[in-house]
């Protein structure tokens, strides 16, 4: 039976289960004294207990059978004719497997072909077994449960330990992961590290990665270019642009504006942050860039790049900008309007209150806001490898070429480089230093927002 019809058999023998273990628990309650759980208790109890077992069964069975799929698929005769191990014989068990699940209609390789029918009835083999054991399992489950449900069983109680297992589950997935991936790059920073010397990384001031001289490779892997362009894009360009503009917006939005005016244009803000960041690397890279080439050479600037900082970095500024704008509402608007009335009260313009009164209480949050910003801007990825240059270079000059940390792990990770090579290895290492420093960013801000509440709260 296919996975999808599986779950549907499964998911109906639940709701059968539900509704048996219902009408049993409101045939008992009719006559039982005092009951500690609903009838909808002792359904749900039995619909889980149906349920969950050939779920987690499902789950690891999918891991398991496809191996299971290819090692019956070798014991076949004509699996004898298949190349040693690497690249080919793994190319024709593809092909097979796909001509079997019915996904290609042709191959490259005959034996391919040949082997597609032993993995088609390999497959439906095991289909049927793991149908058979889900299906044992979820009646198995629902009797062990259906058999408790009588008057005075704590349904309630279990179905709530059930659901808060679950939700711990779920919450763990993320703290399991956020583990996964730091000891990832943790464990091949350490390899790249042992190679090249950490110094070397962070101070050097030559990166060079298509070219790297295994008898010194530190001389061609110096990240300090890496950190000015990705500070320089995203810390200075971009922040130019997004700070005004969204500061300004803020105090508009909240001081100014009508509360109609209000619900149309901060809407209409905010939906700045739900643009795919690919379209604003189109914009950037189609639009943005040769009108920003076209200024420099008016300004009598001829070597100006049309894969500038500039570029790159207002087209970022311009994507940041519902962040800071979203943080600096918050922050004025939590301000008490005490202080505001006062100071309007002793005969200050409301520019001047605004000045003097509203930005230096909400400064923390609003500090919070723009450090979170930062740390958006300097991770952003698709609009510098779309229209940040791909050149290393230690300049102020926001017209000439520069890059960024994110650009060149996407550089580094494409191509057909050896995987423990210097040259990729060097894109765990900056991923580690790039999640340092955004981790470092966000603990500040979330320190001043706190910071800020505790102070008007």
């Amino acid at each position: 039976m296919k996975p999808l019809a599986l779950l549907f058999v499964v998911a109906g023998l639940a709701l059968i289960g539900w509704l048996t273990a219902r009408a049993r628990a409101n045939h008992f309650l009719r006559t039982a004294t005092r009951s500690s759980s609903l009838p909808g208790h002792h359904g749900w109890y039995v619909a889980l207990w149906t349920l969950i077992p050939p779920l987690i069964f499902l789950a690891l069975w999918s891991t398991v059978a496809p191996a299971l799929v290819t090692d019956a698929v070798l014991a076949t005769p004509a699996a004898a004719a298949l190349p040693p191990q690497g690249f080919a014989r793994a190319t024709i068990l593809s092909e097979a497997r796909a001509l079997g699940a019915g996904r290609a209609y042709g191959a490259f390789h005959a034996l391919a072909e040949t082997l597609a029918p032993a993995y088609a009835a390999a497959q439906t083999r095991f289909d049927w077994i793991a149908t058979a054991l889900a299906l044992a399992l979820a009646f198995a489950g629902g009797a062990f449960a259906f058999v408790r449900v009588r008057p005075g069983f704590a349904a309630r109680t279990r179905v709530e330990r059930i659901v808060m297992g679950a939700l711990l589950a779920a919450s763990l997935i993320a703290i399991l992961t956020t583990i996964g991936i730091v000891a990832s790059l943790l464990y091949e920073s350490a390899r790249f590290f042992a190679i090249v010397p950490l110094t070397d990384f962070l101070f050097g001031t030559h990166w060079s990665p298509q070219v790297v001289d295994p008898r010194d490779p530190g001389a061609s892997l110096g990240a300090l270019p890496l950190f000015w362009g990705t500070f320089f894009i995203g810390a200075v360009i971009a922040m130019a642009v997004a700070i005004p503009f969204g500061l300004m917006s803020a105090i508009y939005l909240t001081q100014y504006a009508r509360p109609a005016t209000r619900r149309w244009i901060k809407p209409m803000l905010e939906m700045l942050a739900g643009v795919p960041t690919v379209v604003y690397g189109y914009f950037a890279a189609l639009t943005v860039a040769p009108a920003v080439r076209s200024l420099g050479v008016t300004l009598g600037i001829p070597w100006a790049s049309s894969e500038s900082a500039l570029a790159a970095g207002l087209v970022m500024g311009v994507m940041i900008i519902p962040f800071v704008s979203s943080m600096a509402d918050d922050s004025l608007a939590a301000v008490p309007g005490t202080m505001r009335d006062g100071s309007l009260a002793l005969g200050a313009t409301v520019s001047e209150t605004i000045r003097k009164v509203l930005l230096p209480a909400a400064l923390p949050g609003v500090v919070g806001g723009i450090l979170l910003a930062i740390s958006r801007a300097i991770g952003e990825t698709m609009i510098v490898v779309m229209a940040a240059s791909g050149v290393a270079t230690l300049t102020a000059n926001p017209f000439a070429s520069a890059t960024t940390v994110t650009r060149q792990i996407v550089d580094l990770l494409t191509g057909e480089a050896a995987f423990d090579s210097a040259k990729t290895l060097a894109a765990f290492a900056l991923g580690l230093t790039l999640f340092v420093v955004t981790l470092l960013l966000n603990i500040v801000a979330l320190s001043v927002v706190k910071t800020y509440r505790e102070a008007y709260e």
